[in-house]
């Protein structure tokens, strides 16, 4: 278990870290408006491209992007990851310049858009070939024949037979479903056979070709279907070869690097790397706070070596937006530094690392995003999800989860997954083993007497197989937990008396009355194996004595959220527990100012006066409370007094104008707005302001 103990800062403004993509719908470009060289490169690629991808390629809107997509394709498909040489690719840039240069001669078209050059490079080199050129009664043909991969859907030998239908032109793949038997005859109307007849047909072809026949019916040599009719499933087997290239590939990195090339740079973007991830809502039965506490898991971390400290590492930056609908309720980035020994790094790549920090959230619902960045190898990790914080108000179940085990912690500390002074394991996929332990957390809020003294939880544990499934039931009676308004629920359940099989928990809230009133459901799987490895647990802890800050947050949450009586309510607790944070004062201040309580403004700033790092802060704010409460001459003098400290704020710049041109000094009023518009041209109401001064005056 990785731990780091830090103390967190947070600024009066949260120091927003990352922007959205804007995932709005994006205009395709056409292919003759892209440059030869990805033209070209369309060419090479179209039998191994998905739909998905190909849509991506064409919205991009910049050749870096395209060159970086390009190579993001390619690592996609590279058997030998990590390794300068990339097999797929040679191989199939041989196998298009082959088939380009085979299979065009004598055609009007390049060799790749032929029916043979296409399966020449999606299947590659045939395990064997058998022609009839000049066979009397058949038309020039030829056979290759393949061994299958079942778990790409194609059976395990098959032939492709190509000819030159009517006897001229190219050859072309010959369907035995669409084209029949018959095609393969030369003259097949001078035989007077009905063309449905495909016995006699098949007959035919027997009397002049025996092995042609043998591959006539079916895609499948030797295969003759009932009533020598050819099978449907011919159509299945060709559409199985088409989708063959990229049946194999996770192509979701495609809709990732469009939709997330706005959260990371573009080195990241070819090193999507797919995560689980867990996401829980804990309220905090001391605070009365709800928490949100969250793991995310990158299926591949690469590592390096730091060789002053003889250590391995890898090192993650996470990055966490809240956001309701457009607007960011609140965001944060914190580091995580990972160094280990070189013992460490088999368990480390086999079991992988969990990357898991909390934080205090408003109630209401939002979208949450997870940004995880891994310097080593420029890789990234993303997840969104929607998530619901409840009002208080009736007793009810917050998210249930498992974990593996516990550990005793310092009840001085804050931690994700912390739950009675114990920091619990879990495992984002709920996956167990018997060896394990499986613990079962919950919390039930807004906790009444008669609730506690005669309510229960019935828990219900079923496995899902056919046959005989387990199934389990416990009663947890709510007063054997001592009484508080959050009640926190922990308890081990009988692993030991489960079989490895996939379950599912139901939980019920049960009031004094007998009635339910709440219920939750999660699912678990037990595997068959001795034991599971669990990833290493990756995280920051964060001490109480600094709640203060979490009080803070929620400040500036509901102040972003436009709740301003909960976040006066909040910056009043915060500033009670410690009203010596400075950070906070200004904060508490900012606030007074926007909810236009100029005197409590006033008072607030005041305590900072003589802080030199809040110098800045100090005057802007009492000039803004001064110009608030209509005394511009002193809002002036205290506005100059913070244009000497810091002359680049166009929110102080604006403030300083309008309070001259409330007293009638036009022309420095001019020299301050104009200042502000040299710094930001798009101010469209100062520039206003600025031509009527200039209009009234002339």
């Amino acid at each position: 278990m990785q731990t780091v103990k830090t103390i967190l800062v947070i600024l009066f403004i949260p120091l927003f870290v990352f922007s959205a993509a804007e995932k709005k719908k994006t205009a395709k470009i056409k292919k003759d408006d892209l440059l030869p060289t990805y033209q070209q490169w369309l060419d090479v690629t179209s039998y191994i491209i998905s739909e998905e991808e190909k849509d991506v390629f064409m919205k991009l809107t910049s050749d870096r992007e395209r060159d970086i997509f390009i190579e993001a394709f390619w690592k996609q498909r590279d058997p030998t990851e990590g390794t300068p040489q990339n097999e797929f690719m040679d191989e199939h840039m041989e196998r298009f310049k082959y088939a380009n240069g085979y299979y065009g001669r004598g055609v009007s078209k390049p060799g790749w858009m032929t029916d043979q050059g296409r399966y020449y490079i999606i299947l590659g080199k045939p395990q064997e070939i058998e022609k009839w050129i000049s066979t009397a009664g058949i038309v020039p043909c030829q056979a290759w024949f393949y061994y299958g991969d079942k778990s790409l859907g194609l059976p395990t030998y098959f032939v492709l037979v190509f000819f030159r239908k009517g006897g001229f032109g190219e050859l072309k793949l010959y369907n035995p479903l669409s084209d029949g038997p018959q095609a393969l005859i030369e003259h097949p109307e001078q035989h007077g056979i009905e063309m449905s007849n495909y016995r006699s047909w098949y007959y035919k072809v027997k009397e002049l070709a025996p092995t042609l026949a043998r591959i006539s019916l079916s895609m499948v040599p030797g295969e003759i279907p009932y009533n020598f009719m050819p099978p449907p499933r011919t159509n299945f087997i060709i559409a199985r070869i088409h989708e063959a290239p990229v049946r194999k590939v996770k192509t979701t990195y495609a809709s990732h690097f469009l939709d997330y090339k706005g959260y990371v740079s573009t080195d990241y973007l070819t090193n999507y790397v797919e995560s689980s991830t867990d996401i829980s809502i804990v309220q905090d039965p001391v605070m009365g706070v709800n928490f949100v506490h969250f793991s995310v898991v990158p299926q591949k971390i690469s590592i390096d070596y730091f060789q002053p400290n003889d250590q391995f590492y890898c090192n993650f930056t996470l990055s966490v937006s809240v956001r309701k609908e457009e607007e960011v309720i609140y965001q944060f980035t914190k580091n995580f530094p990972f160094y280990f020994e070189e013992d460490n790094v088999p368990a480390i790549q086999s079991s992988g690392l969990s990357i898991e920090d909390s934080f205090p959230c408003l109630s209401g619902r939002y979208t949450i995003i997870l940004l995880i960045q891994n310097s080593v190898g420029k890789e990234f990790s993303i997840y969104e999800e929607e998530i619901f914080i409840p009002e208080a108000g009736y007793a009810r179940i917050l998210d249930p989860f498992l974990a593996y085990k516990s550990d005793a912690k310092s009840p001085n500390d804050h931690f994700p997954y912390r739950v009675l002074n114990q920091k619990l394991s879990i495992d984002s996929k709920n996956t167990f083993s018997l060896n394990d332990d499986l613990l079962l957390f919950f919390n039930i809020t807004d906790m009444t007497q008669p609730l506690w003294e005669k309510g229960r939880v019935d828990v219900r544990i079923k496995g899902v197989k056919e046959n005989n499934p387990v199934e389990k039931n416990i009663t947890i009676p709510l007063k054997d937990i001592i009484f508080n308004p959050t009640l926190d629920v922990l308890r081990h359940l009988p692993i030991k008396s489960l079989v490895p099989d996939y379950y599912e928990i139901d939980l019920h809230l049960i009031d004094e009355t007998g009635e339910r009133i709440d219920a939750k459901k999660l699912n678990f799987a037990i595997s068959p194996q001795v034991q599971v490895n669990h990833p290493i647990s990756l995280y920051k802890t964060f001490p109480l004595t600094n709640s203060f800050i979490f009080y803070y947050t929620l400040a500036y949450q509901y102040d972003k959220a436009g709740n301003f009586e909960e976040a006066e309510s909040y910056f009043e607790k915060a500033y009670g527990l410690n009203p010596s944070y400075l950070r906070g004062i200004s904060g508490y201040a900012h606030f007074m100012l926007k909810v236009q309580k100029f005197d409590k403004a006033m008072d607030m700033i005041e305590k900072v006066k003589d802080v030199d790092e809040l110098r800045f802060d100090y005057f802007s704010i009492r000039g803004k409370a001064f110009m608030g409460m209509g005394n511009y001459a002193e809002a002036i003098a205290d506005f100059i007094e913070g244009n000497k400290i810091y002359n680049s704020d166009t929110s102080l710049l604006n403030s300083l104008g309008f309070c001259f041109y409330q007293v009638g000094d036009y022309e420095e009023a001019l020299r301050a707005l104009n200042a502000s518009l040299s710094l930001n041209p798009e101010q469209k109401d100062i520039a206003e302001l600025v031509e009527k001064i200039e209009k009234d005056n002339r």
